[in-house]
């Protein structure tokens, strides 16, 4: 009579399971009376959105994080972003190495999981890594509190400084203002110090690995130069297209001239693929804009990184692979290098996953929910794509939806953040062992 081997969880599961647990730590800390203002009340529902948003940086709200929520409310939501930005697993690492004892296998997998790392002696690097992240959120806040501190004061701005810095980095997209950037559109300093916090935060753990180690080694490897180079010809693309379809944001007030003006533009071409802080209500820009945030945001940024999306790796990959197709090419290569057959696949089916889930949920949102009826597939449409990009921009229907409507964007922003493939694997019960036998191949005909 054999045994029954005890069954263990796999490590997309492990991970989802671990999120799960840290949003419920969160809702029950925000459900707490001493973490809500005297003369506001928070339902479980509006702890638990609040939570899952936080843990997933995204930023989409149903109450105010500027008035609703009491200083130790706000200081949960900044300790969520953190968890949620750098991901749980980098301080169970970061814990071991600071006590200098050995990892188990099983947890050097589920850390190289998690932080979609290559291969298991990148761990040595993470250290290093999250003292820079820590340095870079340090200083981000020093350099806020030169601005802050005659605004607000010294506790006021200190503590502003602390949690914008975080809620950069972290492209969570929170904010204590009350209307996320707005009352900076004439203070280019602010911008450009929150811009170079989004983009620090963005760059992913393999990125800033390669460039850590550039001086060293002397190379940058395929991934970081596919992120590095997607990503600065996106930016470029966004700078463009939105000065010329807001023709430099002249829906500004007059009074921001046109140099204000082109910053706010710069800006607005970074924070949509991941980050959510805003200079002005989007439902001011034209529809041109707002299709084109609704591509920026289905994009994502870097992957390993704080972003949502399908990740900027995955498009340049299927751009160079279409262009190769088209071209009648074999391989796609970049960089003298050629892309895996197994990357190839992956990335259309994540493309796939993608489109199929944010079609299913925007027909489940059309269906259920009460909306505006000039524009409301726009609004659906443009709230999906936040939620699964985890960029947190809103046309200001998420606080009108039903308890559907709402647990269908958390799920979005869920998936956004763990990722595609670490939850359907977990709700797929996915086996990585491939059968012993093959089919035999044969053609259909595309396209």
């Amino acid at each position: 009579m054999s045994i029954p081997q005890k069954q263990h969880l796999s490590l997309p599961k492990i991970l989802t399971l671990g999120f799960l647990i840290i949003i419920l730590i969160g809702t029950l800390l925000l459900s707490l009376p001493i973490a809500t203002r005297g003369t506001h009340t928070t339902s479980v529902m509006d702890a638990f959105f609040t939570a899952t948003s936080a843990t997933c940086v995204t930023g989409l709200t149903l109450v105010s994080t500027a008035f609703h929520w009491t200083l130790f409310g706000q200081t949960v939501i900044l300790f969520l972003m953190e968890i949620g930005g750098l991901g749980f697993m980098t301080f169970t690492v970061m814990l071991f190495l600071f006590m200098r004892r050995q990892m188990k296998l099983s947890t050097r997998l589920l850390a190289q999981e998690s932080l979609n790392l290559d291969n298991l002696s990148q761990l040595s690097v993470i250290k290093l890594i999250l003292l820079l992240s820590l340095i870079i959120q340090l200083v981000g806040a020093g350099l806020l509190m030169l601005d802050f501190y005659p605004r607000y004061g010294w506790t006021k701005g200190i503590w502003f400084s602390i949690f914008h810095a975080v809620s950069a980095f972290c492209n969570a997209g929170f904010d204590l203002f009350g209307n996320s950037l707005e009352d900076f559109t004439n203070d280019p300093y602010v911008l450009s110090i929150m811009a170079i916090l989004i983009i620090a935060g963005s760059f992913g753990f393999l990125v800033w690995q390669d460039l850590l180690l550039y001086p060293k080694r002397r190379r940058l490897s395929l991934h970081t130069k596919l992120a590095l180079g997607t990503g600065t010809v996106i930016t470029l693309i966004s700078i463009v297209v939105y000065l010329l379809s807001e023709n430099n944001l002249q829906v500004l007030s007059q009074h921001v001239s046109y140099g204000h003006r082109l910053m706010n533009t710069l800006f607005m071409a970074i924070t949509p693929r991941t980050a959510g802080l805003t200079t002005l209500p989007y439902q001011h820009l034209s529809l041109a804009s707002i299709a084109f945030t609704m591509i920026l945001m289905f994009i994502g940024g870097t992957p390993g990184s704080t972003a949502g999306g399908v990740k900027t790796t995955t498009i340049g990959l299927l751009t160079i692979q279409s262009i190769a197709t088209l071209r009648g090419k074999r391989d796609a290569t970049f960089g003298h290098r050629r892309f895996t057959q197994d990357n190839i696949f992956r990335a259309l089916t994540l493309i796939f996953v993608a489109l199929t889930i944010l079609a299913a949920a925007t027909l489940i949102l059309c269906a259920t929910q009460p909306l505006p009826k000039n524009d409301g597939l726009q609004s659906v449409t443009f709230e999906v794509l936040a939620a699964f990009g985890t960029t947190g921009i809103s046309l200001g229907l998420t606080p009108h939806l039903n308890v559907l409507g709402k647990l269908i964007i958390m799920f979005l922003m869920f998936i956004g953040r763990v990722g595609i493939y670490t939850v359907m694997f977990s709700i797929l019960n996915a086996n990585r062992k491939q059968p012993k036998y093959r089919y035999p191949e044969e053609s259909v005909l595309i396209g």
